[in-house]
């Protein structure tokens, strides 16, 4: 799908957006293919990747690639909350969070646009009150993502 019809079926189910994740879709860096993928995926855990403690996104990345995962694209994010739409609320899903993801979130993991720590790194999926949310979310190199968190890898594309 392109930008603008990625848009136009994210406002047709109810999809909100927030300032992050409308700043990456249109950013002129974020581009959506041409023909079809589908890209093949799993959602782990921090500590599902053997980090109890936690990690940072370098190490993160780092574990997954030696379990024969990878960075997602970024289109993926928009794609995925389409395609999820009943994703379940975590108990306390209206908690606002600040440096953390938020409980019953699923961030996915895709390389940033940047490095500067002013453009959102990628997005997560939440759903508050019943509301489905593709949210985009800032980040530091250093941050270290609580045990809990989860991120949605690839592995691997057909098509």
């Amino acid at each position: 799908m392109s930008k603008s019809t990625l848009r136009r079926a994210a406002q047709e189910h109810g999809v909100q957006l927030n300032e992050a994740a409308e700043q990456l879709l249109g950013d002129p860096r974020f581009t959506t293919l041409t023909r079809r993928r589908i890209t093949r995926i799993t959602a782990l855990s921090v500590a599902e990747l053997g980090f109890g403690e936690g990690a940072t996104y370098g190490q993160l990345t780092a574990r997954a690639l030696e379990s024969g995962l990878t960075e997602c694209p970024l289109e993926l994010g928009p794609h995925l909350r389409l395609q999820f739409l009943n994703q379940a609320e975590a108990a306390d899903g209206t908690a606002l969070t600040h440096g953390r993801a938020p409980p019953g979130s699923i961030t996915i993991a895709s390389p940033p646009l940047d490095d500067s720590d002013e453009t959102p790194k990628g997005f997560y999926l939440r759903k508050v009150d019943g509301v489905s949310w593709l949210r985009g979310y800032r980040s530091w190199a250093g941050h270290v993502w609580s045990p809990g968190d989860v991120l949605v890898f690839s592995r691997g594309v057909v098509g």
